[in-house]
């Protein structure tokens, strides 16, 4: 047991580890590298490993399921046998997905700790999947890597066992590295026929999966009062046409739609856009680090990321086709008045993060 094995399964979770593989290579300390195939996508997961300059993972999976359940079971059963066989000091895990909590749950079923980069976040929306993944791993792990005071008070409020750190978020960092990095590698803009656009993102399964909300969505983007850029996520696409709705979004001459990107071209976009309208947890924290600094509307009922609507970087604007349309007026009425630091920390998180593990484990 003299190693630290990292999971990572999707594009936020690669992009917020990325520091902490990075700190971890600094000090010359080892470490077992794992995808655990929640995203097997290319697009949505190796490239972003190539573009980040990350090593290969030494263990990498495809799960091809969707069922929520088949694939929490599948993950948890194939990272168990890779703990079993590598048999590392810690399990570090990032973030809510099913590819968290299922690694998470591998890790303790055979005696090994966890550590829960991005813990202590609540939305207190219990329709919300993620919802239920955080609070299960923060409530496993025997180190919790919390983003915010606000994120520690919600550990300690729920009588958390592990141990507490407040510092800061990765993808902090992980914007202050890769930003000019990405203005002289992507070529998006030459893609992109508006000279002022809205970023746009939406996946989440209470939203796209639910007809309503969806048509709300592709009608506020059709008569949008600026030109919307939508890089789409395969879910999505699926549901748009499943419900008809994807000829009516195509054929606007307001929208322009997109393969999901990588991650310097969708920096780039992030950086030239006038606003982000998002169901995202992570872009509301991305647009908040100093070389960002975006308007973000979120379309959602509730946010677990409150630090960034206090700021005044984020609005949560619900799911109604009226309220989204007018949030996006008010937006282009300047009438967003941001902190002059982001909420999630100075860029120094990985850094952090890599210290604390060096004094307790390594």
């Amino acid at each position: 047991m003299n190693k630290m094995m990292l999971i990572v399964g999707t594009r936020p979770e690669i992009i917020k580890m990325a520091p902490i593989l990075s700190a971890l290579q600094n000090n010359s300390i080892p470490f077992v590298f794992v995808h655990c195939g929640q995203h097997y996508d290319y697009n949505m997961s190796q490239q972003f490993i190539e573009e980040l300059g990350l090593p290969k993972p030494d263990y990498g999976f495809k799960i091809k399921v969707y069922s929520p359940c088949v694939q929490t079971g599948r993950i948890m059963r194939i990272v168990g046998r890779v703990v079993k066989k590598v048999r590392p000091r810690l399990v570090l895990v990032e973030g809510d997905t099913n590819g968290v909590l299922a690694s998470a749950l591998a890790a303790i079923k055979l005696d090994v700790p966890v550590g829960h980069v991005e813990a202590g976040l609540r939305s207190f929306d219990l329709r919300m999947s993620e919802e239920h993944n955080r609070r299960l791993v923060d409530h496993v792990s025997t180190y919790l890597f919390a983003p915010t005071d606000r994120a520690r008070k919600n550990l300690e409020r729920e009588s958390i066992w592990g141990k507490i750190y407040v510092t800061g978020n990765t993808v902090v960092d992980a914007v202050m590295q890769h930003l000019p990095i990405a203005e002289k590698k992507s070529v998006m803009l030459e893609k992109i026929r508006f000279k002022e656009f809205a970023l746009v993102t939406a996946h989440r399964a209470e939203n796209v999966d639910n007809h309503v909300v969806l048509r709300n969505f592709v009608e506020s983007f059709v008569e949008a009062p600026i030109p919307i850029v939508y890089p789409i996520h395969p879910r999505t696409r699926k549901r748009l046409r499943q419900h008809k709705m994807w000829k009516g979004l195509v054929s606007s001459e307001n929208v322009q739609l997109l393969p999901p990107l990588g991650y310097f071209d969708f920096l780039l976009l992030m950086k030239k856009c006038k606003m982000i309208i998002t169901d995202s947890g992570g872009l509301q924290e991305e647009a908040t680090a100093p070389p960002l600094r975006k308007p973000v509307l979120v379309i959602r009922i509730s946010t677990e990321r409150p630090e960034a609507v206090e700021a005044g970087f984020a609005k949560v604007v619900g799911v109604d086709k009226k309220d989204i349309l007018n949030a996006m007026e008010q937006t282009l009425e300047g009438k967003f008045d941001f902190s002059q630091i982001s909420p999630y920390g100075t860029g120094d998180a990985g850094k952090s993060i890599v210290g604390i593990l060096m004094k307790e484990i390594v």
